[in-house]
């Protein structure tokens, strides 16, 4: 054996990754249908999640995408203390964005704290700062806005879905089918489309109503004060569990909520930097 043949021998380390059990189901559910490719989709150096896991393996945080540059970071503060399950903000969503009703982009899941108590967690898209959705979508369908927002270029998607396996959340739905004329049936109880509906084959998700955000400032007001202003999640829950608002402003009651409350972001040892805060319920109820 050579001197270099024993030294390659003796630096040769195992690596160990462990999945969670999300984590398993995730890639499964995506692998299907397309077996033969997944090798060459998720390993090799011209991966897409090459540096995402390299990232991981190393323990260190995602890349920055130049996110939240300008004058605002729209983020939202849930409170799960108050929040009662009733499912407003997804039916909301869904007739204001016109969501496919068995995919929608907000979900709220009964949970239990650690002294067995029932609580709700609702899930929007978090719009993570250091997102992996945006670091691996090999067209730059996925992209930060200056103000915070993680938001889809649907011309670009090629659907190739590596935004919605990057995602820890599950916070990413695939369009499998057109979706023609057919009523969604939270219209209008619970609001009328604002926007059209996404094509077949590409990936789509929460935008925090961008479409109000961007028409209530061009008219002066102020998203999370003014209601046309604010996404329609925010607007509908009937116990002010959602706050929406600008985190670079320390006077915004989105902000001050941060501030004067003990808060909690999902899978924070992620490095994601969501611009979602959650307000964790109280043991004792």
């Amino acid at each position: 054996m050579t001197t270099q043949k024993k030294r390659n021998k003796k630096t040769r380390k195992k690596v160990v990754v462990k999945l969670t059990r999300g984590d398993v189901l995730k890639v499964a559910a995506a692998a299907i249908g397309s077996i033969v490719a997944a090798p060459l989709l998720t390993t090799g150096p011209l991966s897409p999640f090459g540096q995402l896991k390299q990232g991981q393996l190393e323990g260190e945080n995602y890349a920055g995408h130049g996110a939240k540059t300008g004058q605002y970071h729209w983020g939202m503060v849930i409170n799960l203390d108050q929040c009662i399950g009733c499912e407003y903000c997804m039916r909301a969503c869904t007739a204001t964005n016109d969501v496919n009703p068995d995919e929608p982009w907000n979900v709220v899941i009964p949970e239990k704290t650690s002294a067995g108590h029932t609580f709700f967690l609702s899930r929007p898209c978090l719009h993570c700062q250091n997102a992996p959705c945006v670091e691996v979508c090999p067209v730059k369908a996925t992209y930060h806005r200056e103000d915070g927002l993680v938001v889809m270029d649907y011309d670009r998607c090629i659907g190739c879905r590596y935004c919605q396996i990057a995602c820890p959340y599950d916070a990413r739905r695939f369009n499998w089918e057109a979706r023609g004329d057919e009523e969604n049936p939270y219209t209008p109880a619970w609001g009328t489309p604002e926007v059209e509906r996404r094509p077949r084959g590409v990936v789509e998700k929460c935008t925090f109503c961008i479409h109000r955000i961007d028409a209530g400032l061009e008219k002066g007001l102020a998203p999370g004060v003014d209601r046309e202003a604010t996404p329609a999640c925010v607007n509908i829950c009937p116990v002010g569990a959602r706050t929406f608002g600008n985190l670079k402003d320390p006077d915004s009651k989105v902000s001050q909520l941060v501030a004067s409350n003990p808060t909690l972001r999902l899978r924070d040892e992620l490095g994601t930097e969501t611009s979602v805060y959650y307000i964790p319920p109280k043991e004792g109820i």
